[in-house]
């Protein structure tokens, strides 16, 4: 169904824009063909109400052929001799016969039907050059749809294929801990297999979950280096520093988890003495603030050392929030710091 005769309001607003039209068309029916106003109104009131519903018939001819605009000349002919006939009509009933038949006899008759099959023909042209065009937005409006559909699916996609990439390399790492600890201390590789078991089960926990409180990401990343400890016991230190209010910000599940993993493999690990890791998190203007610092050898092999956890994260910070969030990352003497800003989205209530 046409979009005018969905609505009644619609239709009526289509109908009171004829009227500034009819006017146009009286002034020209008086002043080029030599019609008295009266004659004018009676012959063309009836025939603009008429064809003010013929004018939406292009809605269904440009529809039907996709968008291409199908008028022949007898179409146009044939509509242009409706609007000839309504005119006709509306002379009769409402001018008087004795009006309308003076109007036709009147010299020079051809000329007068001219002019008025040429106005149907230009109104039936100018409906159906509107109607395509409205045709056209509404096509572009649907192919932007699609299109920012097709872009967020592919986003959700790629997020859940990197937060896939998380726990298998995750594991390796824990497991060639835990083989390494076998070996010394079967007690500690024990207790490292029971921490890891209950970390991979809150982890998994959030399959489904692309987004989760600053908190709970929080208390993974701590469960993690609980597990961590004990491989390393007193060598690693953790010290945590979170301003209220931070907790409630949302941020993508096991954002961080990389992170301290990188800390912990690529500094502390290095460390014979070993040395600490210092998580903080702050708000600042709309945005939350995470430092992750750790100890670590500066004159250690650079190569590697940043494993696939900061570009991991840069990756999924850039799919999810575009050029909103940053990361910075990088040694300051015998630290290396890795810095995170991204929007703070509080976590909708339940």
């Amino acid at each position: 169904m046409h979009p005018l005769l969905v609505s009644g309001r619609r239709l009526l607003a289509y109908l009171v824009a004829w009227i500034p039209l009819l006017a146009l068309l009286v002034y020209v029916g008086s002043a080029v063909a030599g019609m008295s106003w009266g004659d004018a109104a009676a012959v063309l009131a009836p025939a603009c109400l008429l064809y003010a519903f013929v004018c939406l018939s292009p809605w269904y001819i440009c529809r039907a052929q996709g968008g291409v605009l199908p008028l022949t000349g007898v179409a146009v002919s044939s509509v242009a001799g409706t609007w000839l006939a309504a005119g006709a009509v509306g002379g009769l009933l409402l001018g008087g016969s004795a009006s309308l038949a003076a109007w036709a006899l009147a010299k020079p008759v051809a000329g007068r039907f001219a002019l008025f099959f040429g106005m149907g023909v230009l109104l039936y042209l100018l409906s159906a050059g509107l109607h395509y065009a409205a045709l056209a937005v509404v096509a572009s409006r649907e192919a932007e749809r699609r299109a920012a559909e097709a872009r967020t699916l592919a986003r959700e996609a790629q997020l859940h294929a990197l937060k896939l990439q998380i726990n298998p390399h995750f594991l390796f790492n824990s497991l060639n801990s835990i083989g390494a600890l076998a070996t010394l201390d079967g007690t500690r590789a024990r207790e490292m297999c029971v921490r890891l078991a209950e970390f991979l089960r809150s982890s998994l926990s959030l399959e489904h979950r692309e987004c989760i409180p600053l908190a709970e990401e929080l208390a993974l990343a701590r469960s993690y280096l609980e597990v961590e400890r004990v491989r390393f016991g007193d060598r690693l230190r953790v010290e945590e520093e979170v301003e209220p209010g931070c907790e409630n910000c949302s941020v993508p599940a096991l954002l961080l988890q990389p992170l301290v993993e990188n800390a912990v493999k690529h500094g502390i690990a290095g460390l014979v003495e070993g040395g600490s890791i210092h998580v903080e998190a702050r708000q600042r203007a709309g945005a939350v603030m995470i430092t992750i610092e750790n100890s670590f050898d500066p004159e250690a092999a650079v190569a590697g050392r940043l494993g696939m956890g900061v570009a991991h994260v840069r990756r999924r910070l850039a799919v999810r929030y575009g050029d909103q969030a940053e990361l910075e990352a990088g040694p300051n003497q015998d630290v290396y710091r890795v810095r995170l800003r991204l929007p703070c989205e509080l976590v909708a209530s339940s």
